[in-house]
């Protein structure tokens, strides 16, 4: 019983800290960028692999997307550690703005009109009366194609910050490693008195 709770949480409280954790987003968000920042590979991978994620997160393969980013990591040679903290970039908050602007981008693209394809609460209900084909010409595929722009620029604007940090972090990482043993050289050599 070493870590578990003493008394369980209700379902509603797992829901409701699921949606919004008990400290904040913003602790969740430094958690996720030490953890890219700590991945022992080159800045380059580590940038294209959490790159790699945020586009993976773009798509609206949902529960695939650790999949996706992996391929696309092992693709490029890229971190799988940083493709897959990447994919936290979709959550219960982003999700929402990021299915719309892929859905509005994608028709736009496609020339569809929102008004000829259905309102969003036919969704479920094509979906459940006619199955996925009946769903994948008004829904997904404007998803996809929406999504991948977006997913292109969203990786980009995190590429470049992460690449940048995580090599200042392994410099200094490094120069913390060289003045220790440097430290710890000098004062275990014996000194030699002539």
């Amino acid at each position: 019983m070493l870590f578990k709770r003493r008394n369980k949480d209700e379902f509603w409280t797992r829901l409701r800290v699921w949606l919004w954790p008990r400290r904040n987003h913003a602790r969740s968000s430094r958690y996720v960028w030490k953890r890219v920042l700590r991945i022992r590979a080159k800045p380059h991978a580590i940038a294209l692999g959490f790159a790699a994620g945020t586009f993976a997160s773009f798509t609206p393969f949902m529960g695939f997307h650790f999949i996706l980013s992996f391929a696309i990591a092992w693709a490029a040679r890229a971190s799988f550690i940083a493709a897959g903290l990447g994919t936290a970039v979709g959550n219960p908050l982003t999700f929402p703005l990021i299915w719309g602007s892929t859905l509005s981008l994608g028709r736009f693209i496609l020339g569809r009109s929102p008004e000829s394809v259905g309102k969003a609460e036919g969704f479920l209900a094509t979906l459940k009366l006619f199955g996925f084909q009946a769903v994948w010409d008004p829904y997904i595929l404007p998803m996809i194609v929406g999504g991948v722009p977006l997913g292109l620029i969203a990786g980009t604007l995190f590429y470049f910050p992460i690449r940048t940090a995580a090599r200042a972090f392994q410099a200094r990482r490094l120069a913390k490693r060289e003045a220790k043993e440097q430290h710890n050289g000098t004062m275990g050599s014996p000194e030699t008195s002539t």
